[in-house]
């Protein structure tokens, strides 16, 4: 037996991106890296592309990246053609090479398409079967006093990670929601045109919430499992939301027919509102600070932060042991306000999750605790270089 994550019995796979290439991508006209399996650390200055280039990777999974971008947003200033970026991943079954992008689309088509091995897939969800990318941004600190919108967002690609389905779900929901929300605001509409959407939003508005419900009751018994003098504090997550509470302790079935009468019953008012007001599409993350008995937004920054981390290791930890591979992490800024011990606790840990992570930073010597295990760049002006 050996201490390889690919080999190790009960131990997720290590998949790792060994080659990066980017084309009339935000800053960068032209990228070619060759990456080690190790762990990958970008410094340089602000404003260099160091996020540029974590926002590339994260396009690697399904979504609009880590910054929610538009995709024609992405593509460089001037550049006769959409951006594109190709990859190739050392997953579990061997090397796979995957590109998207918008290169070579008809022009006004601002459509994503995914190719794998040479294969355009039908969906980006085809992604998530090579590879499961999570990421913690500066802009994700003000997480727990943000709308609820954020961490809705955020509660959906953690479950995203671990149920690959979970993201079709959502976008039908979105996109029945829509309709009904229309068919409110039309003077014809009819009874029987309602009852054909709120069916089906009922169905998919009860998968979301078990999904949801679920990946809930897994995150809490991951966090249950970490020592409690763990260096990022445990957090007890939950959910509020009416369907979120009601579908662990009642029949899905029976749920979904209340959801539906709800649904029904409440034309009169959603028509008043302009928009639907009951459903998973309302519903909220509530995380609080063990150790301090505390609600995550009445903590500190630093406190909040460090919270954050540790949830976001924890999902991590989830991931690897579900989806039989370890994550691949982007780090951005993730070393610059924690101390010493911290930091080099951090990257303990991330080298115990048996993946491999891309992490950012102006100073390279917050990283000094990373030598031999991590491969170094210089980020400057749209150019990377080993270091």
């Amino acid at each position: 037996m050996t201490d390889d994550p690919l080999t190790d019995a009960g131990k997720p796979a290590r998949v790792a991106i060994s080659r990066l290439k980017l084309a009339n991508f935000r800053n960068y006209e032209s990228l070619s890296l060759r990456l080690a399996p190790s762990h990958v650390v970008l410094t340089g200055e602000n404003g260099a592309g160091k996020t540029n280039l974590l926002e590339a990777v994260s396009f690697l999974s399904p979504g609009r990246g880590l910054r929610r971008a538009a995709y024609a947003d992405v593509t460089r200033s001037n550049a006769p053609d959409g951006f594109a970026i190709h990859a190739s991943i050392e997953a579990p079954e061997g090397s796979v090479d995957v590109g998207t992008g918008l290169a070579g689309n008809a022009p006004g088509d601002t459509a994503r398409r995914v190719r794998i091995n040479g294969v355009t897939a039908a969906t980006a969800d085809e992604l998530l079967e090579y590879s499961r990318i999570l990421w913690l941004v500066p802009a994700m600190d003000g997480l727990f006093t943000g709308p609820a919108a954020d961490r809705r967002r955020f509660l959906d690609r953690m479950v995203l990670a671990i149920d690959p389905a979970h993201g079709k779900r959502v976008l039908d929901y979105e996109k029945a929601m829509r309709s009904r929300n229309r068919l409110l605001t039309e003077e014809r509409s009819n009874d029987a045109w309602l009852d054909a959407i709120e069916t089906p939003l009922a169905e998919l508005g009860i998968a979301i919430a078990a999904a949801r419900a679920e990946l809930m009751r897994l995150i809490n018994g991951m966090i249950e499992r970490l020592p409690d003098d763990s260096p990022f504090p445990k957090a007890d997550c939950l959910l509020e939301g009416e369907l979120e509470q009601r579908v662990g302790i009642e029949a899905a079935t029976d749920v979904e027919e209340t959801f539906r009468r709800a649904l029904h019953d409440g034309r009169s008012r959603d028509r008043a509102a302009g928009r639907t007001l009951d459903g998973p599409h309302r519903s909220d993350l509530l995380v609080r600070h063990r150790p301090k008995a505390m609600p995550a937004e009445l903590c500190s920054t630093g406190e909040q932060k460090a919270l954050l981390i540790g949830l976001i290791l924890s999902h991590a930890r989830l991931t690897g042991e579900l989806a039989g591979m370890a994550p691949i992490l982007l780090l951005d800024e993730i070393a610059a306000h924690l101390d010493e011990g911290r930091r080099a606790a951090l990257f303990d840990i991330v080298e115990e999750l048996g993946g491999q992570a891309f992490m950012t930073g102006t100073d390279k010597a917050l990283f000094k605790s990373l030598e031999g295990r991590a491969q170094f760049f210089d980020v400057s002006r749209g150019e990377v270089r080993a270091v």
